[in-house]
């Protein structure tokens, strides 16, 4: 009976124990703060001026990478930006199971920016005439994942400025930046309420609005053509829609022309799109890659 008593206690003990280990340290964050996580968007956003930054947090003991930590000890000391050396599970429970490669970031989230600073020409060359300016457009992009993939795929391919619309949109989420692999920290992402009259205000200023459409067949009124058939002499606003149902029947109206990708091979019904940041990618890299051959 001794023996049976002592084996329960003892379990009970581990039990404890574990629970214990396994519940990470309480980090109180600061008001107003997020948890930005991975190497890419901490590096960057520690190089940028765009957020406040409040606390580093570097794991502990990091073995092949401990290279790459003293850097961040070195960044984060010329912004003035504490850092503390924590745990694993601490940073797991930071940034709530992320991929972080043991790097948290606590700092102040970045915001769209308004269509109105949007038209304000930069200083330096971007408003000479004939010059080829690509826009992409975001309508009702929810996921993460997909909006950053979207941004990365922008900053790389050359796009001058990305929009999204307000409503039923990703906002700009530590997800989003880890997703762009820290594109999202120095690219900046500009909103309208009103995406139909951005659409034809550009339009009346003489730009191009072209839309994206898996099939066809899901459009009418508007002409489609393969993306490998189009060409651009002047200014283009390429307009992406959600994941699930593509372009509104609003805005596909206030497009001049569909862009589709044209399949490899004959399609199995089911499998007949392609996740929206590939097809964007895809399209992006058509259509920017005729800019460069053109240059300015």
């Amino acid at each position: 009976a001794n023996r049976e008593l002592w084996r329960s206690q003892e379990t009970d003990f581990s039990r404890a124990r574990k629970r214990l280990e396994g519940k990470p340290l309480s980090i109180e964050r600061t008001k107003g703060s997020e948890i930005l996580f991975g190497i890419a968007p901490c590096s960057l956003a520690l190089s940028q001026s765009r957020r406040d930054l409040f606390r580093l947090f570097l794991k502990q003991s990091s073995g092949s990478r401990q290279l790459i930590m003293s850097e961040f000890v070195l960044q984060a000391t010329a912004r003035g930006v504490p850092v503390h050396h924590v745990k694993r599970r601490e940073l797991d429970a930071l940034c709530r199971g992320g991929v972080h490669q043991g790097v948290c970031l606590e700092a102040t989230p970045l915001r769209f920016k308004s269509l109105e600073e949007a038209e304000k020409p930069d200083l330096g060359d971007e408003e000479r005439p004939n010059r080829q300016l690509i826009w992409l457009v975001l309508e009702q992009i929810q996921d993460p994942m997909n909006l950053g993939a979207l941004l990365r795929s922008a900053y790389f391919l050359g796009v001058d400025r990305v929009v999204t619309s307000q409503r039923n949109s990703c906002p700009l989420t530590p997800t989003v930046s880890k997703a762009s692999s820290g594109a999202m920290e120095v690219f900046d992402v500009y909103s309208t309420d009103d995406l139909r009259s951005f659409l034809k205000a550009k339009t009346a200023e003489g730009w191009e609005v072209v839309g994206t459409v898996s099939k066809a067949e899901d459009v009418e009124n508007v002409p489609v053509i393969s993306c490998l058939e189009f060409r651009w002499n002047k200014p283009v606003i390429i307009v992406i829609g959600s994941e699930g149902d593509g372009l509104s029947l609003e805005t596909q109206l206030l497009c001049h022309r569909m862009l589709a990708i044209p399949p490899g091979r004959a399609l199995h019904p089911g499998i007949e799109s392609l996740n929206v940041s590939v097809a964007t990618g895809i399209l992006l890299h058509s259509i920017c890659s005729q800019k460069l051959r053109h240059g300015d």
